[in-house]
């Protein structure tokens, strides 16, 4: 590892509160959903209703702490990052990022249509469960993926935990991000 090197701000505290409350409500949606969907799960744990009416919580909630953070002079830089998804970000953070969204979005349309079925038909209804089912599973799958190339990187998780990377870091894994904050080239 490099000597030490002063840190870059890489996520500002608007955008770290988003990241860390998403992940516990879609950490409660894993879960509740986990024992919903698995029998043998509702059986160990047992009051289905109550963790049916948590999911259903949770995943209503969903979309607050985005409304919440994107207003006002807190939610510029996230603005910015969402506008531009710039060197900031690695092609597959972008593409995680574009999937994760989309899936959230689908995932709270069809559980809305799951959720408050009355005016619904049968054909939709079931359409909505299948996608729910299978876009849950490539999200946990995506979910999965993140976490752990986080923990693999400790100098990027230690950015979305305290909001810095090493100058070091930043040079080499994201030279087009380095040289728009510093105004240095990445090779210097």
């Amino acid at each position: 590892m490099p000597p030490e090197s002063p840190g870059l701000s890489r996520f500002d505290r608007t955008e770290r509160w988003l990241h860390w409350a998403n992940a516990t409500l879609v950490g409660v949606l894993v879960s509740t959903g986990a024992v919903l969907y698995w029998g043998e799960l509702s059986s160990v744990f047992g009051r289905r209703a109550l963790f049916k009416e948590i999911h259903v919580i949770a995943g209503l909630c969903l979309p607050i702490p985005f409304l919440l953070a994107l207003p006002g002079r807190r939610g510029r830089g996230l603005r910015r990052d969402l506008g531009v998804l710039h060197g900031k970000f690695n092609p597959g953070q972008k593409l995680n990022a574009a999937f994760v969204g989309a899936a959230l979005v689908t995932m709270l349309a069809t559980g809305s249509v799951l959720r408050f079925f009355q005016p619904f038909p049968l054909a939709w209804r079931t359409g909505a469960t299948f996608i729910h089912d299978w876009t849950a599973l490539a999200l946990g799958l995506a979910i999965t993926g993140h976490i752990g190339l986080a923990v693999a990187d400790r100098d990027a998780l230690r950015g979305m935990v305290s909001g810095a990377v090493p100058a070091w870091w930043a040079r080499r894994k994201r030279p087009g991000w380095y040289e728009e904050v510093t105004g240095e080239g990445a090779g210097s």
